[in-house]
């Protein structure tokens, strides 16, 4: 079956959404916003819902609401509010301790009754580090190497309870056994934890792990950890080659290639006709305002805003990937669609304030049905983060025109099965490693 994960961001993932009639500009800080959303993703029967996050301020305040709540903070809240649907926030390993994290995963996963799920992510950009007593960013292999150890810290903290550490024996007067926790005491480059976590064993063992970075040390941290994998692909052949790639490099690593979920961002912006659907694509590009996207795209490509002429191509002599130490595959991914399309900036720009990157595709439901069929059928997904132009009206469309139609193709479940996230995705709970270390030391 496919995966269905719906991608909340304020009004709309379009980046004019919210100067539309309908929208409340101040909708990002407001719970009752999400939580209507997440009611609506979990009527769809969808898999998951997911928020993305950084430690900086987004853009410039003047170009789209800015300024978000701290992410499991209103998971938390969205998991009073819901019984099913996953809930996956993203926190950066380059701007946290492992410890603090994965006491706040394991905190989630408790309440949200074995629901959490965890966007990992190294995070790009100047601006964040110097929130975080640094002067420059660190370097994309330092980031990468130190979300490895990050995430091996994070698994033997998970593991430092075992299941049935907990007793509760009253009349024993034994809450729990002692001999069932198992401190990491780990040493490395980046970290020195001694633990345990101070949080039982939760729900899922640990939540689900998501990956978002395509770059070549991206894909082989998510090769080796991730359980699901977001990603921007904007053609089917660049998504089936992404596809193969990464199955092969987590089968390299020992893993079974199904047991790695690969979910393309698609912003479908649905019409009753495709007339309807392509006039509301047009009437959210009319309100964008070029010089704030100028200026971003400037920066993600390291040019001055100058050098961008609105209605010419952009220019040909711009730095290659490996002179990027941010985000390296959206970089790339960005003057490879400009080049292919032979955009103009733009008409760039209007592309990417869909979507920054993602798939944008305007149709009626059975067209959008169509287009998400097709690149599952055919070895590029194995589902999808949608990533509604509008919330919530685009999201409602989703649930109620796209997902029935699926669901009468056999290719989406009708009603929830399971009661976790990792149950969503057909993932078992895993197994705890340090019990299965001292077990196998006794013998």
């Amino acid at each position: 079956m496919l995966h269905l994960n719906a991608f909340l961001m304020g009004v709309g993932h379009h980046e004019a959404a919210w100067r539309l009639p309908e929208s409340d500009p101040f909708a990002q800080t407001d719970v009752e916003h999400f939580t209507r959303l997440a009611r609506i993703a979990e009527r769809g029967k969808l898999d998951s819902l997911f928020l993305a996050d950084s430690p900086v301020l987004w853009n410039s305040i003047g170009r789209r609401p800015a300024g978000t709540l701290e992410p499991t903070v209103l998971l938390t809240a969205l998991a009073g509010a819901t019984n099913h649907i996953g809930l996956i926030a993203t926190a950066s390993t380059t701007y946290n301790e492992p410890f603090n994290l994965a006491r706040r995963f394991a905190s989630l996963d408790h309440v949200s009754g074995g629901r959490a799920g965890w966007n990992i992510v190294t995070t790009a950009g100047v601006d964040a580090a110097r929130n975080f007593n640094l002067d420059e960013l660190p370097a994309h292999r330092d980031r990468y190497e130190r979300a490895a150890e990050f995430l091996e810290v994070s698994l033997k903290l998970w593991d430092s309870w075992d299941d049935e550490a907990p007793l509760g024996d009253k009349d024993a007067g034994r809450w729990g056994d002692d001999d069932l926790i198992y401190p990491p005491r780990h040493v490395g480059r980046h970290f020195r934890v001694a633990g345990p976590l101070n949080v039982p064993r939760s729900p899922q063992g640990y939540p689900l792990l998501v990956q978002a970075g395509s770059s070549d040390d991206g894909k082989e941290l998510a090769a080796r950890y991730a359980e699901a994998v977001f990603t921007a692909q904007q053609t089917l052949a660049e998504a089936q080659a992404f596809y193969r790639d990464l199955k092969r490099r987590a089968a390299q690593f020992g893993r079974d290639p199904d047991s790695v979920k690969i979910l393309p961002g698609i912003v479908p912006a649905v019409g009753a006709t495709e007339a309807e659907a392509r006039k509301l694509e047009e009437e959210l590009d009319r309100l964008i305002k070029p010089e704030y996207a100028r200026a971003q795209l400037a920066t993600t490509l390291r040019v001055a805003p100058e050098d961008l002429d609105l209605d010419r191509e952009l220019p040909a002599d711009l730095p290659s990937e490996d002179e990027i130490e941010g985000a390296k595959s959206r970089y790339t991914l960005i003057v490879t669609l400009a080049r292919r399309e032979r955009l103009t900036v733009r008409q760039l720009i209007g592309r990417l304030g869909g979507g920054r990157g993602h798939r944008t595709f305007a149709g009626t439901p059975e067209q959008v049905a169509d287009a998400i069929e097709e690149w599952y059928r055919s070895g590029a997904a194995d589902g999808f983060n949608i990533m509604p132009p509008v919330l919530p009206s685009g999201l409602e469309t989703f649930v109620d025109h796209v997902v029935p139609i699926l669901q009468r193709r056999g290719l989406f479940r009708t009603e929830y099965t399971g009661t976790t996230l990792r149950d969503h995705y057909g993932l078992p709970r895993p197994v705890n490693q340090s019990a299965r270390r001292l077990a196998a030391a006794s013998h």
